[in-house]
């Protein structure tokens, strides 16, 4: 009997080293933000180092858009120990997780094309997080909607720099976890 093995697309769940990657990217972007995000300030942006670890994970390990929403709640509940707004990351990072999750079934066929379309993806997820985060501090506290006009450019800011990190991070560890660049068309 022949042994059929599951390509990317036909995975029945994540696996232990895809639990352990997200893991380990979620505690390094909590650790990256509480000590390097304050040094790291270019006029008020800053990366958010959890969003652009969650997107890096999805980007990874490309899991079922359900997964994708998981590792955003787990992410919103790392943020909980985090300084802010309790309560508000938890709708936020899912959000920016159920985006990443959508956006990473666009087809790529080169290595420049997988890592701008990473970089691409990781900004659009961004901006949906931190815009949402925004909104609903503004809701929260009530304050004049006009306002939250000031949070454009720091939520722009922040997205491009995750945007950043995770084009210079996509190659190194995909080659670290020894997956390929590019997936080969299979000849039929």
């Amino acid at each position: 009997m022949e042994k059929r093995v599951l390509n990317q697309t036909e995975k029945k769940g994540i696996s232990l080293q895809d639990l352990l990657l997200t893991a380990v990217l979620l505690a390094a972007g909590a650790v990256l933000k509480l000590i390097v995000g304050s040094f790291i300030n270019l006029f008020g942006m800053k990366p958010n180092f959890i969003i652009a670890m969650y997107c890096m994970a999805i980007v990874l390990i490309r899991p079922k858009v359900y997964y994708s929403l998981i590792i955003g709640i787990i992410a919103g509940a790392i943020c909980q120990f985090l300084p802010g707004t309790a309560g508000l990351n938890f709708a936020s990072e899912a959000a920016g997780a159920l985006a990443m999750g959508l956006l990473i079934f666009i087809p790529a066929k080169t290595v420049g094309a997988k890592v701008g379309l990473a970089a691409v993806n990781t900004f659009i997820s961004t901006v949906i997080s931190g815009g949402l985060y925004t909104v609903l501090l503004f809701v929260v506290i009530k304050s004049d909607p006009s306002a939250m006009a000031a949070y454009v450019p720091i939520v722009l800011g922040t997205a491009t720099l995750n945007a950043i990190i995770v084009a210079a991070l996509y190659v190194p560890l995909m080659k670290a976890l020894k997956k390929p660049l590019i997936e080969e068309e299979k000849a039929e």
